[in-house]
């Protein structure tokens, strides 16, 4: 196996933010000679990645790989750089050093002519507050590529992204005809944690929500909080410029009844039908599904807020007196276009938008002088558009995303002359953060020592007051060990798809299951079938766990798999 390995250069080090950080100068020293390291930054796993020469051994070493600034990586070796087919994260920040791995792994999509359907894929959250690009590479795509090169740092464009998140495929086509939504999911609808005098939730929301109350420089904030989540496709995805071929329509990422109708995967689903109503100002929350990852920040549900400002022709005329008017033009790229993004008009939403989301997160925090950086992004439905990250307990954390309402929506909703800004985060997110809750199935618990540290938060739970949170930490009380079982199996020569089997393992396992991690894959020299083995971890937030439920479990799995999945178990 080759010993080539990723490669980091003074210049790279020294150009990029971590750069900077202590923790990473440290592990510069701590390991002189390595040649690949790991930074944490906002979301998963931020991948440094400045690569002068790579094999693809080296490209299926980057498999599901986290990271923790306090634990320095050592270098890669051969023997550690073993598998050939892996996911491979990676934020999509466009500061420096996330750009030489984006960039790298485009142009490894570009010289893709003959990936298997399934097996290569990108994919990413669709709405605001998403956590990362997410690529699957095959080191069948690789075998002409030996080196990459970038002396300079390019800008990741929201067209860029755009065109990444999009394929040839039809998602609209592949949606099952009797939908997708398994027992585990039905079952909760309903719950409405966001509601729930005393859940961490109901008390983060209606934080958000008082402050938004006390904004007195335009029109009041509605809230709405009792919005049913089954949607039809043209309010969650058609009426915020999908395209059909985004893969936030694919139904492996979304749960569907049938294909025009669906369970909301972002509460931006109301937005449109809000902005005809002749509603200015509003905040939607609500359960939200998709599916995704089993581990201890991902669920098929959770809960977002949906916000929107909008300012009239009159307010603009009167804030930005001197701005040139864009007539709205259907051909015009508003993701790229240089004259609108750089119009006063626009501009002046943006630095509302910046000022109202600060001020909010520095409130709800409690933290008034709070360190927040913005990161361009792309929405299909705001242009310009970023996230906020907030350094908080020394690391920065992504807790929003945002933009500017995208013209063509505007103009939809019969509001030609106006413009808007629109936000979006996840309740959870900001729980977890806030009151250090470290998985996110404890807001699904029904054990009184979870919601027992939270009740009498809220002095007045019937009406929209100041809570004060400051001092609400979450105490932990499970002991209780984990324990795991391996499973491995070949996969289908087409077909097989990672959440279909989080979807599968969750019917029969449930919120038993802690963790599941790909911890193997293997390649056949032969016959080109592809292994994979992954890692289930088991435990309880409120019980032991016996050898001998979590064999039944076990087993049931496996009597099951192969004919659900199409899989071959080894």
């Amino acid at each position: 196996m080759s010993t080539n390995h990723l490669k980091l250069t003074s210049n790279f080090i020294s150009s990029m933010p971590s750069g900077k950080d202590p923790r990473f100068t440290s592990s510069l020293k701590k390991y002189p000679n390595s040649s690949f390291f790991s930074v944490c930054g906002s979301g998963y796993c931020n991948v440094l990645q400045y690569l002068n020469v790579v094999t693809p051994e080296v490209i299926g070493e980057l498999v599901n790989f986290k990271c923790d600034l306090n634990k320095p990586y050592p270098p890669l070796s051969a023997n550690y750089a073993v598998t050939l087919d892996g996911f491979v994260y990676h934020d999509k920040n466009n500061e420096g050093f996330h750009q030489g791995g984006y960039e790298f792994f485009k142009a490894i999509l570009k010289k893709n002519t003959s990936l298997v359907s399934g097996s290569t894929y990108l994919s990413k959250s669709n709405n605001f507050g998403n956590d990362s690009i997410r690529l699957v590479t095959s080191t069948s795509l690789l075998s002409n590529i030996r080196s990459y090169s970038s002396t300079t740092t390019t800008d990741v464009t929201a067209e860029l992204i755009k065109k990444d998140l999009t394929s040839n495929i039809d998602y609209t086509a592949t949606i099952p005809l009797n939908g997708n939504i398994p027992n585990t999911i039905t079952e909760k609808l309903g719950k409405n944690l966001h509601l729930t005098t005393d859940h961490p939730l109901n008390l983060i929301k209606k934080k958000i929500q008082h402050h938004f109350a006390q904004q007195k420089d335009g029109p009041a904030f509605k809230f709405y909080d009792e919005f049913s989540p089954r949607v039809t496709s043209k309010q969650n995805f058609d009426e915020l410029l999908f395209p059909k071929n985004h893969v936030g329509r694919s139904a492996n990422d979304t749960y569907y009844y049938s294909r025009d109708q669906l369970l909301r995967t972002h509460t931006s689903a109301h937005q449109t039908h809000l902005l005809r109503d002749s509603q200015r100002a509003f905040l939607v929350t609500g359960d939200v599904y998709r599916r995704d990852t089993i581990d201890s920040v991902h669920y098929p549900i959770f809960h977002q807020m949906e916000g929107v400002r909008t300012f009239t022709p009159a307010e603009l005329a009167k804030l930005a007196p001197n701005s040139a008017k864009l007539e709205y033009n259907s051909a015009t790229n508003y993701y790229e276009d240089a004259e609108y993004k750089n119009n006063e008009e626009v501009k002046l939403v943006e630095a509302h938008l910046k000022k109202s989301l600060e001020d909010m997160i520095r409130d709800v925090i409690g933290h008034p002088d709070m360190q927040i950086r913005w990161i361009n992004a792309y929405f299909p439905f705001t242009s310009p558009s970023w996230e906020m990250e907030i350094l908080f307990q020394d690391k920065w954390l992504e807790v929003l995303g945002c933009g500017v309402v995208h013209p063509s929506i505007m103009t939809n909703c019969g509001l030609i002359d106006s413009r808007g800004w629109a936000f979006g985060l996840g309740l959870e997110r900001l729980a977890m953060i806030l009151f250090e809750i470290p998985d996110i199935r404890l807001f699904w618990t029904q054990d009184s020592r979870f919601h027992n540290q939270f009740r009498g938060v809220d002095k007045n739970p019937k009406e929209l007051t100041h809570i004060d949170i400051k001092n609400v930490k979450f105490q932990s009380y499970s002991k209780y060990p984990s324990c795991f079982k391996d499973m491995t199996f070949w996969l289908p020569t087409e077909g097989f798809h990672e959440n279909s089997y989080y979807e599968f393992l969750r019917s029969i396992g449930g919120d038993l299951i802690e963790n599941v991690e790909m911890i193997d894959q293997f390649k056949h020299p032969k016959n080109g079938k592809t292994s994979q083995c992954y890692r289930i971890h088991y435990r309880s937030m409120e019980r032991n766990l016996t050898n001998e439920e979590i064999d039944k479990i076990q087993t049931e799995i496996r009597s099951k798999i192969e004919k659900h999945l199409n899989v071959q178990l080894r």
